[in-house]
């Protein structure tokens, strides 16, 4: 070392070359200290003399040596939360308990999940953004639930309370310019207050019987409307069918009347004549006595018995031939009856 900085054996001073050489390693090595890397999750901020200059992505990046420039990173992927209203067990009634909009008071937890959307923003705006993010989120809270009834924040009404808060929280860290960005608002618990959570457990069952009981009524009363549309569609339909029948047999009657007046005026005796054995054929079908011609009978007429046993009406396909079998002539249905 001292042949390379001196001016070799026995000379005096220091050599000029060594103290540049010297010079240039250290400017090098000053020069490289600037290369940084940032990572995919990450966005760099670079300053220059303490102002901000510009933002950088992921990659292998530079900046000029400090002091110069300088460069902070910030995770912009990385979620953080924030739990207002207490933790746990460990219960915060100055953060909890809020005020809804029909003068009732609620016990309300919550938690605020948010990332950083601009890393130079977030830096320089906001000198705690920790305090600032838990301080709009209450404050979005309580207006929101200040504008809501009671009932719908502890039963259906949650995830509207949950999406108007986080609306309102990115509209106010918006106009602060807070460069944060709201991921979700999720309310963990939301109870009356532990003072009168008997009265109104008491109240809610009072309200679910009455709801049971109105329930219960108005199923009664579709069913017994029901049964009397039911009943009153079914007589009618039955008085229509009788007019229908009854008009339907009534022009029957009417035309075979007219048939039959018309045939008598042509044939008047044969018309009575055929009349009256068809009324008799009626009559006799179903009887049990027995129509005998006695002319020209020379001995003793015996009768199976089985001619004197309860008949039964023949079914309508049985009974023409019935009555063409107990029928031999019309000549001698005529010296019968006579």
């Amino acid at each position: 070392m001292r042949d390379f900085f001196s001016g070799g054996p026995g000379g005096e001073g220091v050599r000029p070359a060594a103290v540049a050489a010297v010079a240039g390693v250290g400017f090098g090595l000053w020069a490289l200290s600037g290369v940084y890397i940032v990572q995919p999750n990450e966005q760099a901020v670079v300053t220059t003399f303490g102002a901000y200059s510009r933002s950088e992505g992921p990659g292998i990046r530079y900046h000029l040596p400090t002091p110069i420039e300088r460069v902070e990173k910030v995770p912009v992927t990385s979620l953080n939360r924030i739990d207002i209203g207490g933790v746990g067990e460990a219960d915060v009634p100055e953060e909890s308990l809020m005020l809804t909009g029909d003068e009732n008071i609620v016990d309300l937890d919550f938690s605020v999940t948010w990332r950083v959307a601009d890393a130079s923003k977030y830096l320089f705006t906001l000198r705690d953004p920790d305090v600032s993010v838990k301080a709009a989120a209450e404050s979005a809270m309580r207006e929101v639930v200040g504008k809501s009834e009671l009932q719908p924040i502890l039963t259906t009404g949650r995830g509207q309370v949950q999406a108007q808060t986080a609306e309102l929280m990115q509209k106010t860290l918006d106009s602060w310019g807070a460069g944060i960005s709201v991921v979700e608002v999720q309310i963990r618990s939301a109870n009356p207050p532990q003072e009168v959570a008997a009265a109104f457990r008491d109240v809610n069952s009072a309200g679910q019987d009455q709801e049971s009981a109105r329930n219960e009524a108005n199923t009664y009363r579709n069913r017994v409307v029901n049964e009397a549309k039911g009943d009153a569609a079914k007589l009618i339909q039955s008085a229509e069918a009788y007019r229908e029948q009854s008009v339907r047999e009534a022009t029957g009657d009417v035309a075979r009347f007219n048939q039959i007046y018309d045939e008598y005026r042509r044939a008047p005796g044969v018309t009575k004549d055929r009349l009256y054995i068809e009324t008799m054929q009626r009559v006799l079908a179903n009887s049990n006595k027995v129509v005998i011609d006695g002319k020209g009978a020379s001995a003793p007429i015996i009768l199976p018995p089985d001619v004197f046993r309860p008949r039964t009406s023949p079914r309508p396909a049985e009974a023409p031939a019935a009555a063409a079998s107990a029928q031999p002539s019309a000549p001698a249905q005529q010296g019968a009856a006579r």
